[in-house]
């Protein structure tokens, strides 16, 4: 039995395109370590966020992490917080806790841990460095939908038809 796996392609790429626009972190840079105050074991905190750029006829955002690189056929899903008003261009830090106050109509589902809000990267032990994609989606609708028991699976699928424009920050994490 051969337990090499190979590296999960950008998931992004697999959808239709779409326009892109800038989003930023404080607290990451693509491409390198996410501090331990974000991971899981750390402080399990979420990233502050701040996006620009996005297509005028944006009418809501959603803010998502997926890691394509976890030991399973459908990677995992962090984050997803959804029906962010338009007006909104950014998230503190901590943003993703199951108890803050969020944007008016904003709300998060649970994630593939089976908590609600922001779960922290969490590869297992000796694995290689797994990339994370912290995404902002612009949207083409104010409300995407979904309730908030829908899984993160049904979320995606109708972000991905809601979509106007993708912002992308990929940091990785190994332990």
């Amino acid at each position: 039995m051969n337990l090499t796996r190979a590296v999960a392609p950008d998931p992004y790429s697999l959808l239709p395109e779409c326009a892109s626009f800038a989003v930023k972190s404080p607290d990451v840079e693509d491409g390198r370590q996410i501090p331990r105050e974000h991971v899981l074991a750390g402080g399990n905190r979420s990233l502050r966020l701040g996006w620009a750029g996005f297509p005028d006829a944006t009418k809501g955002f959603a803010v998502t992490c997926f890691d394509p690189n976890a030991p399973t056929p459908s990677g995992f899903w962090h984050w997803l917080l959804l029906d962010i008003p338009a007006a909104v261009s950014g998230l503190e830090q901590n943003a993703g806790a199951p108890d803050v106050d969020l944007p008016a109509g904003a709300f998060q589902l649970h994630n593939d841990f089976g908590t609600v809000g922001y779960g922290g990267a969490a590869p297992p032990p000796g694995d290689r460095s797994h990339r994370y994609y912290f995404a902002a989606h612009a949207l083409d609708v104010a409300q995407i939908g979904v309730d908030p028991d829908a899984s993160p699976a049904a979320a995606s699928f109708s972000l991905s038809f809601h979509t106007l424009a993708r912002a992308l920050t990929v940091p990785i994490y190994s332990r």
